[in-house]
């Protein structure tokens, strides 16, 4: 018989869990509760919430709530948000990740140290992502985003440079991308390794799981940065893994040459109800 195993080391990372707890605390309790944005970058979960009474909103829509609380999501939110609440007269939930909330300072304090010296702070990330678009409010717009290492030429060579890092991105990426800029330097650049360690420490525990199964079937919103990269290192070590984004997604030729055991793994976004749906389907195809 073919077991199927649930990675005991994926699900919600700390502040996505702590936002969830909030949100589900509050919709409990009654409490009318607004969202800017997806709380999390999961269509299963965001529907579970709105199921609950969850309200997902723009800044266009703040001025049209007369009452209830906005919470902020862990991804952060640029200084411009906190002041559209405050004159709008809501109550805030601020459940921005911790992890997330030392690099808008960190950031914050570089930039006031570069403008003395006519420098650049760059953001190694998604450009438009949420969390992005936080630790660009703490340099007044003023950061250069770079995805890739074609876009490094957005930088003047001439100038000092500082990078940091969105928390979700591949420190093996930003470490290639800071060599590449320091190649057309005279000068070393400053650059900081921001990226979460409860993400990137997942990377190593995820490939030691997906090596001992047979098949491995990661469950991840389409939109998630974080399992792009999750799943990307499941690839690196099992050829058959696949991306779900629900249980209807999983296919029985799949799982065709299995022998004894397949994997269930998914990103930092990802719940564990999820995961466990998706294993039930699978041990239905078996």
């Amino acid at each position: 018989m073919i077991k199927v195993e649930i990675d005991t080391h994926s699900g919600f990372c700390f502040g996505v869990r702590k936002a969830i707890e909030a949100a589900d605390r509050m919709l409990s309790n009654g409490n009318d509760v607004y969202c800017v944005g997806d709380i999390v970058h999961n269509d299963a979960e965001a529907e579970r919430l709105r199921k609950l009474g969850m309200n997902i909103i723009s800044y266009n829509n703040i001025e049209e709530i007369k009452e209830g609380t906005v919470l902020f999501r862990a991804h952060g939110e640029p200084p411009a948000s906190y002041r559209l609440i405050t004159n709008a007269g809501l109550k805030l939930q601020d459940e921005t990740c911790p992890v997330v909330l030392k690099l808008q300072d960190r950031i914050k304090k570089a930039y006031k140290q570069l403008k003395e010296i006519n420098g650049q702070l760059v953001i190694f990330g998604k450009r438009g992502h949420a969390e992005v678009i936080g630790l660009e409010g703490q340099c007044e717009g003023n950061a250069i985003v770079i995805e890739n290492e074609a876009e490094i030429d957005l930088i003047d060579f001439n100038r000092p440079v500082e990078i940091f890092s969105q928390t979700t991105k591949d420190p093996k990426h930003l470490k290639r991308i800071v060599e590449l800029i320091e190649s057309r330097k005279e000068e070393s650049i400053t650059w900081h390794n921001t990226t979460c360690k409860q993400v990137t420490g997942r990377v190593p525990k995820l490939k030691a799981f997906a090596k001992q199964h047979d098949v491995i079937i990661f469950v991840g919103g389409k939109k998630s940065s974080n399992a792009k990269v999750l799943f990307a290192a499941c690839c690196d070590v099992n050829t058959k893994s696949y991306f779900v984004s629900e249980a209807s997604d999983v296919m029985e030729e799949w799982f065709v040459g299995a022998k004894s055991s397949v994997g269930v793994c998914g990103a930092t976004s990802t719940p564990l109800w999820q995961m466990e749906e998706v294993a039930q389907r699978i041990s239905s195809l078996l």
